[in-house]
């Protein structure tokens, strides 16, 4: 199994990105908030699953360890995939899933696309007692732990953030309403942290155009 990719960011795409390790360009699927920590020519390392078909053999990879680690528990849940799985982890952190489901709150599930009613309870029902605390403090929604080593965030966080809803099938438009919105919140945590919690704004950005 490979664990993990260290390397140079070759290419970014909408949904994953190619990390050069010993002369081999891997290609790995990532979630909008890893891709938006992504920057071409950048050194970043990347958690992975990889996941074998029998016609393909797909690497997964995520900003740390327990994202990873909760991307391949949820698969052990009946119906979820790793497309569906990728697609939990894109709207929720880690911490949020462990929420959701420890406090039964299927309608935070329910924003997942592909996951309904039915889905989310059962998911519920399945995962409640093997879902532990978050074992690491490396979430994309909060700072890294000194000694860590996070995946890159360089880009301007309006690219950052226009790319990844582009690539979750928001038009162009779309996506400029809610960089629109939500330019007041990225400069109020800018002045108070010192830096954009692009995550955060993807995640709050989903709302938005859910609710539109």
């Amino acid at each position: 199994m490979i664990a993990s990719v260290s390397g140079r960011v070759a290419a970014v795409s909408p949904d994953g990105a190619v990390v050069e390790v010993g002369g081999i360009g891997l290609a790995v699927q990532c979630t909008p908030g890893t891709i938006a920590r992504l920057a071409v020519g950048e050194d970043a390392r990347l958690a992975t699953s990889l996941v074998v078909r029998e016609d393909s053999l797909t690497l997964y990879g995520f900003a740390d360890d327990d994202e990873r680690q909760l991307f391949e528990l949820l698969q052990t849940a009946n119906g979820v995939g790793p497309r569906l799985a990728q697609a939990v982890l894109a709207i929720h952190p880690p911490r949020e899933v462990r929420r959701a489901v420890s406090l039964a709150d299927v309608k935070a599930l329910m924003q997942v696309p592909g996951i309904g009613k039915k889905g989310a309870e059962r998911l519920i029902l399945e995962l409640r007692d093997r879902l532990g605390a978050t074992t690491t403090d490396t979430q994309l929604d909060g700072p890294p732990v000194a000694g860590a080593a996070p995946v890159t965030a360089v880009a301007p966080w309006r690219d950052q953030l226009s790319s990844a809803l582009v690539g979750l099938g928001w038009s162009t438009r779309e996506a400029d309403t809610a960089l629109t919105a939500l330019a007041p919140v990225a400069d109020e945590q800018l002045t108070g942290t010192g830096r954009v919690d692009v995550a955060s704004l993807l995640r709050q950005a989903l709302q938005l155009l859910g609710r539109s």
